[in-house]
């Protein structure tokens, strides 16, 4: 295909990936980028959810927000939360910011590769942040005794885990994590960052939120934006018990939500449905991208209970090469995990999209390979002419998903918060 006409010196700059405006400032006239970088629900909101919003998009962008207290109640009821043990903010990140200023106060455990604000963060305010390193061996999975042990021994005070873990999709079962909460009760905080679990089709309750708030150290957080595919609107909450969750909320600002998460968190009760939707579809793709991702030569794939896959390149691939010439080529963008701390540019997350979207990945990604004559398999003619392509694979839906209960609205409620 012609050139995106994207200038790849964007994607050089700072430490972490460009964004999808920069990008599309950049870009040629008329380009579609197709995103496989940013972690993102493509199937929530709905096209009609996203008609409601319009409409009501004068009055949102107009007047000012209700107090967060309010939405925070608002959200609490419809996920089925006590609100005394919710505290909402603009962003999980935010709320990373919050609880390293006010409960981290000397030195913080976190496995890595994990979301990167977990060790950035209290880096910048001088703790002492002790990297637990996950091994490629090991398929990056997180061993929790090999942890506590780590952790005793390094007498950390604060304990991190990211389940589902990102970069890599790794998913610790529920009654693990609680036994990990439980062995570390005498710290001064254990956080599990929850922030990609509604993905998982691992188990039909995966949370450990409930259990959370009746421990007296441990904090849950979740993202919004994330799992409804919202994130520019910038929303995430946490869960505790009273005392922390005050803590945290009375460092908050009064208004630091806007209007647009308002109206999204008075719409999720009426759109429960489409978001149980969303994710059976999405755990549908991920297996069917996973299983094209497999037939690139060389490619090696990480098991993932995400939204995104973890791959290690070919041996003779560059990360930054490929994502450079995937975005001047093909206009697809990706992540390279180059900046990730306990990962190389050999390694690269990539989010799941719909079948069209996966067909244009592979066909960039076939077109790099050629470069390699080493392995002539990237001459295969292109991925929408392979086998009917993935048009007639999309009508098959996996016979291993969890069933969702018949009671639709009480299974979102006790999903989110992990009854």
């Amino acid at each position: 295909m012609a050139g995106s006409g994207i200038d790849t010196s964007i994607l050089h700059k700072g430490a972490h990936s460009a964004s999808y405006f920069d990008l599309a400032r950049s870009a040629g006239e008329g380009v579609e980028i197709v995103d496989f970088c940013i972690p993102c629900n493509p199937y929530f909101p709905t096209p009609e959810m996203f008609d409601e919003l319009s409409r009501d998009l004068k009055n949102i962008l107009k007047y000012y927000p209700s107090d967060s207290m309010g939405i925070t109640k608002k959200l609490a009821s419809v996920l089925g939360l006590h609100p005394q043990t919710v505290a909402m903010a603009n962003g999980s990140t935010e709320l990373i910011t919050w609880i390293d200023h006010l409960l981290i106060k000397e030195s913080v455990a976190i496995p890595i590769p994990t979301f990167g604000r977990w060790t950035d963060q209290p880096f910048e305010t001088g703790k002492r942040v002790d990297m637990f390193p996950l091994q490629e061996r090991d398929g990056f999975r997180l061993n929790l005794d090999d942890y506590v042990r780590f952790i005793r021994e390094r007498k950390s005070r604060v304990a991190v885990i990211c389940n589902v873990n990102n970069p890599d999709g790794n998913y610790i079962p529920r009654r693990d994590v609680i036994r990990f909460m439980d062995m570390l009760g005498d710290l001064d905080l254990v956080v599990i960052d929850e922030s990609f679990i509604d993905f998982s089709d691992a188990e039909q309750y995966p949370s450990v939120g409930p259990d959370a708030v009746i421990r007296p150290n441990t904090v849950v957080l979740k993202s919004l934006g994330k799992n409804f595919g919202l994130h520019g609107i910038r929303f995430g909450y946490m869960l505790a018990n009273p005392a922390i969750a005050a803590t945290i909320g009375k460092a908050l600002p009064k208004w630091n939500l806007n209007s647009l998460a308002e109206k999204v968190v008075f719409m999720i009760q009426e759109h429960e449905e489409e978001y149980e939707d969303s994710l059976r579809l999405l755990s549908r793709d991920r297996r069917l991208m996973a299983g094209e991702l497999a037939r690139v030569p060389g490619l090696t794939l990480f098991p993932s209970q995400g939204n995104f896959i973890l791959v290690k390149l070919p041996t003779e691939w560059s990360g930054v090469a490929l994502r450079d010439f995937l975005v001047a080529n093909h206009g697809v963008y990706t992540r390279e995990c180059g900046n990730k701390l306990g990962m190389t540019s050999q390694f690269m997350r990539l989010v799941v999209r719909p079948a069209r979207d996966v067909d244009r990945l592979l066909d960039g990604m076939m077109d790099y390979g050629r470069q390699f004559l080493v392995r002539p398999q990237y001459d295969e003619e292109p991925m929408d002419n392979r086998r009917g392509g993935w048009a007639n694979q999309m009508e098959e839906v996996p016979n291993n998903l969890i069933q969702y209960p018949t009671r639709r609205s009480e299974y979102t409620a006790r999903r989110a918060s992990g009854q």
